[in-house]
Protein backbone atom coordinates (compact mmCIF):
# COMPACT_ATOMS: atom_id res chain seq x y z
CA UNK A 1 0.00 0.00 0.00
CA UNK A 2 3.11 2.75 1.02
CA UNK A 3 4.38 1.79 -2.72
CA UNK A 4 1.25 2.89 -4.43
CA UNK A 5 0.63 6.27 -2.41
CA UNK A 6 4.26 7.11 -3.01
CA UNK A 7 3.72 6.48 -6.84
CA UNK A 8 0.45 8.26 -6.65
CA UNK A 9 2.35 11.14 -4.54
CA UNK A 10 5.21 11.25 -7.64
CA UNK A 11 2.52 11.34 -10.00
CA UNK A 12 0.51 13.87 -8.46
CA UNK A 13 4.10 15.94 -8.06
CA UNK A 14 4.83 15.15 -12.06
CA UNK A 15 0.99 16.71 -12.70
CA UNK A 16 1.15 20.29 -10.58
CA UNK A 17 5.12 20.56 -12.04
CA UNK A 18 3.92 19.94 -15.93
CA UNK A 19 2.77 23.17 -16.87
CA UNK A 20 6.12 24.58 -15.45
CA UNK A 21 7.93 21.49 -17.57
CA UNK A 22 6.35 22.84 -20.68
CA UNK A 23 7.03 26.10 -20.15
CA UNK A 24 10.73 25.62 -19.34
CA UNK A 25 11.23 23.10 -22.37
CA UNK A 26 9.97 25.98 -24.99
CA UNK A 27 9.15 23.66 -27.43
CA UNK A 28 6.79 24.71 -30.58
CA UNK A 29 3.78 22.49 -31.16
CA UNK A 30 3.23 21.17 -34.00
CA UNK A 31 1.84 22.83 -37.46
CA UNK A 32 -1.46 21.23 -38.11
CA UNK A 33 -1.49 18.31 -40.27
CA UNK A 34 2.29 17.10 -39.99
CA UNK A 35 3.56 14.58 -37.75
CA UNK A 36 7.23 14.68 -35.64
CA UNK A 37 9.62 11.89 -36.94
CA UNK A 38 11.13 9.43 -34.70
CA UNK A 39 14.31 11.50 -33.90
CA UNK A 40 12.37 14.77 -33.22
CA UNK A 41 10.02 12.67 -30.50
CA UNK A 42 13.56 11.41 -29.49
CA UNK A 43 14.51 15.10 -29.11
CA UNK A 44 11.84 16.50 -28.13
CA UNK A 45 11.87 13.82 -24.68
CA UNK A 46 14.98 14.24 -23.93
CA UNK A 47 14.51 18.49 -23.70
CA UNK A 48 11.03 17.87 -21.39
CA UNK A 49 12.97 15.31 -19.25
CA UNK A 50 15.61 17.84 -18.41
CA UNK A 51 13.02 20.86 -18.20
CA UNK A 52 11.76 18.34 -15.83
CA UNK A 53 14.30 17.82 -13.53
CA UNK A 54 15.33 21.85 -13.70
CA UNK A 55 11.09 22.68 -12.49
CA UNK A 56 11.53 20.16 -9.69
CA UNK A 57 14.66 21.36 -8.33
CA UNK A 58 13.29 25.00 -8.78
CA UNK A 59 10.39 23.76 -6.64
CA UNK A 60 12.15 22.18 -3.98
CA UNK A 61 14.37 24.84 -3.47
CA UNK A 62 11.95 27.53 -3.68
CA UNK A 63 10.02 25.92 -1.22
CA UNK A 64 13.49 25.13 1.18
CA UNK A 65 13.90 29.26 0.92
CA UNK A 66 17.04 28.76 -0.73
CA UNK A 67 17.96 31.28 -3.41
Amino acid sequence: MAEQSEQQRRYKEFLDLLPLTISLAGLPGSEPGRYFTAEQIESRIFTVKHAYRSARQLARDSVQGQP
